[in-house]
Order: C-alpha cells, then sequence, then structure tokens
C-alpha cells in the first residue's frame, strides 16, 4: 500500500518541482500547510495535547468539567493500553483525536516508506479505535520538510500543526507567555498535565481568551 501513496507524494513532489500546473498536480492537490498559528480576528486559543503516555484522571476532569476544547495528538500504542481513558474524553467532552505518528521519529531523517509507515499507520489505526482518520498530524519535534508535507499528503492529511507556545513542564515550569488570539498552545500527555492544563487556560482568561475547536477554525481561515 505505501508504494502507491509514496508515488502520489513523488508525483506532486515533480510538478510542484517544476512549477507546472499539469494533470499530476490537479490530481494530487498542493500539499498541506504547516500552521503554528491560526490566522483568526476572534479572541481564541487552542489546546493540543500530544503523546498519551500518562492518564491523569484529574487532566481528564478538568477536560470534562470546563468543558474544554482540544486536539489529542496520539500515539496509537500510547493510547492503546487504557483506551476507555481517551474514549470518554472523545464521547463525553470536546476533544478530537488527530495524528502523531507511530512511533515518534523525527519524519524528516526516514525514507518513503518509513514516512508512510508513521504517518498512514497511525492514521489507520486511530481510526479503528476512534472510528474516524485523523485529518491533522503533529509531525514529531515539529520536524517539516517538503517531503514530509507530501507524504503527509499522499496519506489524507489536511495541515501539519506545529505550536505557537509550548506550555509542559519539562524538568521546571516554563514561563507564562501573554497569548494572542489564534496562538496555538502545546501541552503533553505527562504527570504534569493537570497543572500545566490550569496554567495555560489562567493564561488564556488573563489574555481575554478563550479555548476553541481547532478543525473549524482552520476550515474558517481557509487553511484547507
Amino acid at each position: 500500500m505505501w508504494r502507491s501513496r509514496a508515488l502520489i507524494a513523488a508525483l506532486a513532489s515533480l510538478s510542484l518541482g517544476l512549477g507546472a500546473v499539469g494533470s499530476a498536480q490537479a490530481k494530487v492537490g498542493l500539499p498541506p500547510p504547516v500552521v503554528s498559528r491560526v490566522p483568526t480576528q476572534e479572541r481564541v486559543v487552542f489546546i493540543t495535547i500530544d503523546d498519551g503516555w500518562s492518564h491523569d484522571p484529574e487532566a481528564a476532569r478538568i477536560l470534562l468539567e470546563k468543558r474544554v476544547p482540544a486536539a489529542l495528538f496520539l500515539l496509537p500504542g500510547a493510547a492503546s493500553y487504557d483506551t476507555g481513558y481517551f474514549t470518554r474524553l472523545t464521547e463525553e467532552g470536546r476533544v478530537g483525536v488527530e495524528n502523531h505518528t507511530v512511533n515518534h521519529p523525527d519524519l524528516t531523517t526516514l525514507d518513503a516508506a518509513g514516512k508512510d509507515a508513521e504517518v498512514c499507520g497511525a492514521g489507520e489505526r486511530l481510526q479503528e479505535v476512534f472510528g474516524r482518520t485523523p485529518k491533522l498530524l503533529r509531525p514529531p519535534y515539529g520536524a517539516v520538510d517538503d517531503e514530509v508535507r507530501l507524504a503527509a499528503k499522499a496519506c489524507g492529511v489536511k495541515a501539519l500543526i506545529t505550536w505557537t507556545h509550548d506550555f509542559t513542564t519539562w524538568g521546571e515550569t516554563p514561563p507564562t507567555p501573554r497569548l494572542q488570539p489564534g496562538d496555538i498552545v502545546l501541552l503533553h500527555f505527562t504527570p504534569t498535565l493537570a497543572a500545566d492544563l490550569r496554567r495555560a487556560l489562567d493564561a488564556a482568561r488573563a489574555a481575554g481568551l478563550k479555548p476553541a475547536a481547532l478543525m473549524p477554525h482552520l476550515k474558517a481561515a481557509g487553511v484547507y
């Protein structure tokens, strides 16, 4: 299966490289954009949470009780050992599951088969669990190049989402930035998620902003 998807990406790469508007590009379309913040006039920010290894009940309680819209960029393996934690969030909360690859590699270092296995493979596994094929990809480490974008396109990805600010506590609590409309906040499913999430929500409130669902605002902004 990866051969056909790699071929699609190769055709798109050729047509884009030549600047052609021929049949190959018309069929494949442009590669998906890389988005670090959403162009919007609305006073909103976007909460995104990566990986999925730590299943903190307090973080889930905050997401559910406060009805926080969030995009969860999950690794299939991290979600698989306690799937109910995430299905409860998707069924009772305001969250959606998106693609973060299978094994969290730097996609720019992989060949076509490796990119396909990581991106398409994760999408297929998440679809089996959550009943929806992810349309957004967070490339691990934010590592993106044109080949990654084209491979993502071949896997059905509509946009690659990076971030504006990382609120994750890695060893020590990072400085809290002043959020702006359209900012994308990065968090991780770590033991500090509940505290990090509260800090992000407090920062949004201090700036007069509200968390919003990412997908509708990407569409409204014409990102895809």
